[in-house]
């Protein structure tokens, strides 16, 4: 896996393969850059059953949904706390994967590459018919372990 790809990141992951990298690396994390809403409303991935749990950090805040300018600084923070090493795998979640995106390249430029980006998200991209999250793709219709409050 490359560190940093043209985009500024090492890449995108659909729900289903992060799961996998956060299954078979034990030095792997999941990090979710939702809104403290979309956590207590919408649900949240639950690792308890590969012995590992998720890092909760905002990108942005509802409702300004402003970019948190101390979020490197905090995440790096958060990170060094848990003994996590640049060279770790960081995988960024969020609803639909553009959120995530944002926070992985920023990560990558601040030295904490491999960072991924969970393509699909949580929720996944919209249905073309239903119009609805949660159908085509994303954790939740991966049938991957989550939990509401």
């Amino acid at each position: 896996m490359p560190n940093e790809n043209a985009a500024g990141y090492a890449g995108d992951l659909p729900a289903t393969e992060a799961f996998h990298l956060l299954t078979v690396d034990p030095a792997s994390m999941l990090i979710d850059v939702r809104t403290q809403a979309e956590w207590a409303y919408v649900g949240a991935p639950d690792l308890g059953s590969i012995g590992k749990s998720v890092l909760f950090l905002e990108w942005q805040s509802f409702p300004s949904m402003q970019v948190d300018a101390a979020f490197v600084a905090r995440l790096s923070a958060r990170l060094e706390a848990a003994a996590v090493r640049p060279g770790a795998p960081l995988l960024f979640l969020c609803r639909s994967g553009v959120r995530s995106r944002g926070a992985a390249i920023a990560m990558t430029e601040a030295g904490w590459a491999p960072c991924l980006n969970v393509s699909d998200g949580f929720e996944g991209p919209l249905d073309p018919r239903s119009r609805h999250r949660n159908a085509a793709g994303g954790w939740r219709a991966g049938n991957l372990p989550w939990a509401q409050t």
